[in-house]
């Protein structure tokens, strides 16, 4: 099974950049932007988008790779 991205989790709610863009009330180019891996998003934005993608944040984060640091984080 391939691996869930941000792009992946927006085309299975049937979703447009520009859509999630009004949503979240960030810019496409930024969307985008966290698509390719060029930006992070804030926890804060981290949440809207599991919100907008109807998913959990843990999801968010396999999506962006983050789920070293996540885990990391909770070892503590």
């Amino acid at each position: 099974m391939k691996k869930a991205t941000l792009k992946t989790l927006r085309e299975k709610r049937g979703l447009t950049q520009e859509e999630v863009s009004k949503i979240t009330g960030k810019s496409v180019t930024y969307i985008s932007m966290l698509e390719t891996g060029r930006r992070n998003p804030s926890d804060a934005t981290k949440k809207k988008l599991a919100k907008v993608y109807n998913c959990n944040i843990f999801d968010i984060f396999l999506a962006l790779g983050l789920t070293e640091s996540y885990k990391k984080k909770g070892d503590d």
